[in-house]
């Protein structure tokens, strides 16, 4: 088949040339840089489908300039699909194919990564050692033997964070609507309420999909409930989050530490250099103001391993779409995790 692949970097191409090679290099994959939205949807003209990522915008106006131009399949190379219109998409017979894990080691690993940058201020300690201050006051932090960890979510992501964190000697409690109770047991967690995990949790990572339900979960009224200084790591999507309230709780002091890897405006932020350019998000530019605030542009998937998986189902899809009508991993029946 004929794939427009849109919003690709160099170490896209390398891995979904390998991925396309070794099934055969049947697909003709077509690179562009552009992210893909309604103005950028006529450059799919001539393709059969389109590979997006996470921050290509797929409304109803998009996917119809995609199916006017003969596009039947979008192949997402993710696994979160909030960003595409299915009911647009099932309206125009445009199917959806998604990629339900790649490598949650490498999403766990780096939430745990911020967790202990942020206790022990590896970040703060970096630059100063580099600039030949070795003083200790401000980098203070804490044991995280005996400290309650609160998982939202708990698919494979989540209970790999959990079965980690079980190895700090840490107490692992979660919440999930669709609760996986041999799972959790199998790592010495155990399952209790929203307003428990609140209420008892000293750090609190999210690893949920982005739903109406999600939307703002973590809101004003739920950062209340929280103990002070509680330490919060968002790796799943940024719209679980209310910023302005996540700023408010900083501002208090509700919130001791925060570390994002998602931000739910950033789409016109992560995946690109803007180090030449002033900061035109103001909210984004408060949130970096603060000292016990760390942030990652969304690379917490951004392993060898994780990429090339990407790029093997992705290819998978799309293999199968074009031998069946249908892709390997369609949206409509699969959970995210």
């Amino acid at each position: 088949m004929k794939v427009a692949v849109f919003s690709t970097h160099p170490f896209d191409r390398r891995f979904f040339d390998a991925a396309n090679e070794a099934a055969g290099g049947v697909h003709e994959l077509t690179y562009l840089e552009t992210r893909l939205d309604g103005r950028s949807a006529p450059l799919a003209a001539g393709h059969e489908a389109i590979c997006a990522f996470v921050n290509d915008r797929l409304d109803r106006a998009t996917l119809e300039i995609l199916a006017g131009q003969g596009v039947r399949l979008v192949a997402l190379r993710s696994a979160g699909f909030n960003h595409v219109d299915l009911a647009a998409a099932a309206d125009l017979d445009i199917s959806v194919g998604r990629v339900p894990a790649y490598s949650p080691d490498a999403i766990a690993e780096h939430t745990v990564a911020m967790i202990l940058t942020l206790n022990r201020k590896i970040h703060k300690a970096y630059a100063r050692v580099r600039e030949g201050n070795f003083a200790l006051d401000g980098l203070l932090g804490f044991d995280l033997r005996g400290r309650t960890v609160g998982i939202v979510g708990t698919g494979k992501i989540g209970l790999n964070v959990a079965r980690i964190m079980r190895g700090f000697d840490c107490r692992v409690i979660a919440y999930d609507p669709f609760p996986d109770e041999a799972g959790l047991a199998a790592v010495g967690g155990r399952y209790v309420g929203w307003p428990e995990l609140l209420e008892q949790s000293d750090i609190i990572s999210l690893h949920c999909p982005l739903t109406p339900d999600t939307r703002h979960l973590v809101d004003a009224k739920a950062i209340a409930r929280m103990k002070p200084e509680v330490m919060l790591i968002n790796t799943s999507r940024g719209a679980v989050v209310d910023t302005r309230a996540l700023i408010e709780g900083l501002k208090s002091g509700r919130i001791g530490y925060v570390g994002l890897d998602v931000y739910e405006e950033e789409e016109g932020l992560f995946f690109a250099d803007l180090s030449d350019q002033p900061i035109q998000d103001d909210v984004f530019a408060r949130l970096l103001t603060f000292p016990n605030v760390l942030i990652t542009g969304h690379q917490a998937f951004f392993t060898r391993e994780a990429l090339a998986a990407i790029a093997e189902t992705t290819i998978a899809n799309i293999s199968a779409f074009e031998a069946t009508g249908a892709p390997l991993h369609p949206v409509s029946t699969q959970r995210a995790d």
